[in-house]
């Protein structure tokens, strides 16, 4: 993050050399060798073919004419083909610190998304069952990318997607019905081949005999449909009770079904026919993607009149889009991956952008315990749930660990890590570096020591001091990246940044004990890393704990 004051003088410079039309060609990055400075201008690069000059010259010339607080700056110099790095002074952040102090408890939180929709769907499993690992992934991703726009200022609703019709719930409800039969005596009454064989069937079948006794013999359509509503509320109020276990909340429960009775379906249908977009043919319904640049066409709607998932797929992003969404942001896991396409090109075909569409494919979780996979199946009966998971590790490290990898990467949830009570632990580590400051803060009290926040910060020139600033002064930009780039990995591994930095000066530079000014501008810094990891931790959905 380049201050604000050194784009300005570097851009007067070329200005003043004659580039008036500086624009986007001012570019600053970090150099690879930090020993060069804090970042370098690679803007004479950039324009020599225009200049008709070598980059090297035309940097030297515009070091001469840049003009700087030169207690602000300790070097500027020109390196390689025509680098321009800087190396700011100790004073300068210094001031930064006091800057980020005084910005106060919601450090890193920004107004640029102010009036701005967004929508984010996560989670969205059909009520058949308890949440797996995969939701889980999911779950954790969707709420961390909320929170993340929520913090820059965007008005976030987190949405819920689910179809409690189709044949998955009629299995559900043969499934139940089976076992609710076999618990009244008829051990050998058939459970359905496809059916769920999970433990969790057996719990469902018994409340549904302690609820209707023997009442729902024969099997029946009516009966039938008994079963799968009773199944249906069993597995939402679990569902939800998961996710409240791992702070994640919707704001929308959107039913697929709700498109069919409301007629958004047949809309759909109707404005793509308009547009010459379907035809019939082996007396299915098919979308013309050729026409839209895609390679083949797709059923939307099967010879037997039951749709595709593609259509409803469209009908629902249509309703979002009619709901006044800025950005749409869907976390899909990536056996999804195929139908993307189809649906962003139904988007387009029915007048929208598809570019505000955001698919955020996350890949699958496997479960590792002493190198070897655990093996997880929800219709076999042989599943390792969300739940257990939680129970077993606890909501912050499911959280984390289902956070630090990239999204677009498979992730080993290793357990043998995921227990460890210890530093060891990548999100206790985080948690200890909060508990810690919290514990210094503590102990100051206790003995009556005191800091003054209001005196400038001018006496921390130390390399551990220093480098905790400038990784402090990056929060802002982490979020956005973290954000926009839809990878809250990117703040979890900034955090760590953080946590390993302060532990390094914490260990080098005394902050009780220390003297005046001293004590004080340590304490500041120690603040504001401690706002930093709570927010982030916050964002992140993880708690904070002032002891551990």
């Amino acid at each position: 993050m380049v201050p604000e004051f050194i784009e300005k003088a570097f851009e007067n410079a070329f200005i003043s050399y004659g580039l008036s039309e500086i624009g986007g060609k001012l570019v600053f990055e970090l150099p690879k060798n930090p020993e060069f400075g804090d970042f370098a201008c690679t803007t004479p690069l950039l324009i020599a073919k225009e200049m008709k000059k070598k980059p090297r010259e035309i940097a030297e010339e515009i070091v001469k004419l840049i003009d700087l607080d030169e207690s602000l700056v300790d070097k500027i110099s020109v390196d390689g083909p025509g680098f321009i790095n800087v190396k700011l002074s100790n004073l300068f952040y210094c001031k930064e610190l006091d800057r980020l102090f005084e910005i106060g408890e919601r450090y890193g939180e920004s107004r640029e998304g102010a009036g701005k929709k967004v929508n984010v769907e996560y989670v969205s499993a059909n009520p058949t069952g308890l949440l797996h690992l995969g939701h889980g992934r999911n779950a954790c991703i969707g709420d961390s990318i909320a929170n993340l726009y929520q913090w820059l200022g965007y008005d976030v609703t987190r949405e819920y997607y689910f179809n409690n019709a189709g044949k998955q719930m009629q299995n559900l409800a043969k499934s139940i019905y089976a076992r609710y039969r076999q618990l009244l005596g008829e051990e050998n009454y058939p459970f359905p081949e496809d059916g769920y064989a999970g433990e969790y069937i057996w719990e469902i079948a018994k409340l549904l005999e302690q609820s209707y006794g023997s009442s729902l013999i024969p099997e029946s359509k009516e009966n039938l449909e008994i079963c799968q509503k009773f199944g249906e509320q069993w597995s939402f109020d679990k569902i939800k009770a998961t996710l409240h276990s791992l702070n994640i909340h919707q704001d929308v429960y959107f039913n697929e079904d709700s498109l069919y009775k409301d007629g958004k379906i047949q809309e759909v249908i109707s404005i793509l026919s308009d547009k010459q977009l379907v035809y019939e043919k082996d007396g299915a319904l098919w979308f013309a993607l050729s026409k839209l640049g895609l390679a083949e066409d797709r059923v939307i709607v099967k010879s037997s009149g039951e749709p595709t998932y593609r259509l409803p797929d469209i009908a629902y992003h249509r309703e979002k889009f009619l709901r006044g969404y800025d950005i749409i942001i869907d976390v899909l896991g990536a056996d999804h991956i195929a139908t993307v396409p189809d649906v962003l090109a139904g988007v387009r075909a029915l007048g929208f952008d598809p570019s505000k569409v955001k698919v955020v494919i996350h890949q699958f979780v496997t479960l590792t315990e002493n190198g070897a996979q655990v093996k997880m199946s929800k219709r076999s009966g042989r599943v390792y749930t969300l739940d257990e998971l939680i129970s077993e590790v606890g909501a912050d490290v499911v959280r984390f660990f289902f956070l630090m990898r990239s999204v677009s990467t498979h992730l080993e949830f290793e357990l043998n890590l995921a227990r460890e009570q210890s530093e060891k632990n990548p999100v206790f580590y985080l948690q200890y570096a909060y508990a810690r400051i919290a514990s210094i803060f503590r102990t100051a009290k206790e003995r009556g020591i005191a800091f003054n926040p209001n005196n400038k910060t001018e006496h921390l020139n130390t390399p551990h001091e220093i480098n905790l600033i400038k990784i402090l002064r990056m929060f802002p930009e982490n979020i956005k990246l973290s954000a926009f780039k839809f990878e809250p990995q990117i703040l979890a591994e900034y955090l760590n940044d953080v946590a390993t930095a302060f532990h390094t000066f914490y260990h080098e530079c005394r902050i009780i004990g220390s003297n005046e000014p001293l004590l004080s501008e340590r304490f500041k810094l120690a603040k504001v890393t401690q706002r930093v990891l709570g927010n982030g931790l916050n964002i992140l959905g993880i708690n904070a704990p002032e002891q551990m």
